[in-house]
């Protein structure tokens, strides 16, 4: 199967031309509340994403959905969250990325935070790739893709996106 990549980008400019041009309304949404991911290990977790990425644990509590698991939230800035779910008892299977599903996390942090937080990665031995010189791709204890992403909130690579 060959890919136009002319067609592709005409359709991006004729999408822009629709949607884009003229006034935006602002949206009717607060913010993001949180995404919510699966942990099958909740101290290692906790580990990961406080004790490393530096994200501040918030909050345990009872999934009002499934007793016994858990639902705790990490602060990743400006009032959002980064929520997780336990499900002890339940064979989830390892994370998977699919179409339909979660692809990644992006999250911004300052320049100097994103050397100091790679440095951590590296002394940590979590495998990652960087891209751009902005962005660090990485793994989660249960295979989620997280990017730590040195650009402003609203840029993306030296361009504005909001």
């Amino acid at each position: 199967m060959s890919i136009d990549y002319a067609a592709l980008e005409a359709a991006r400019g004729r999408i822009r031309s629709i949607h884009l041009g003229g006034h935006r309304t602002p949206s009717s949404a607060r913010g993001l509340h949180h995404v919510a991911l699966f942990s099958s290990d909740i101290e290692r977790t906790i580990a990961f994403y406080q004790d490393l990425l530096e994200f501040p644990l918030t909050e345990i509590v009872e999934n009002r959905d499934y007793k016994g698991s858990s639902h705790f939230f990490f602060d990743i800035g400006n009032g959002n969250l980064l929520a997780f779910f336990d499900f002890p008892g339940l064979d989830l299977g390892p994370y998977r990325e699919v179409l339909g599903g979660l692809h990644h996390v992006a999250l911004s942090v300052d320049p100097v935070t994103w050397e100091r937080l790679r440095g951590k990665l590296e002394a940590a031995g979590v495998p990652h790739d960087m891209e751009s010189g902005a962005s660090i791709y990485f793994r989660d204890p249960d295979e989620a893709r997280i990017e730590l992403l040195a650009d402003p909130l609203g840029e993306m690579y030296g361009s504005r996106i909001l």
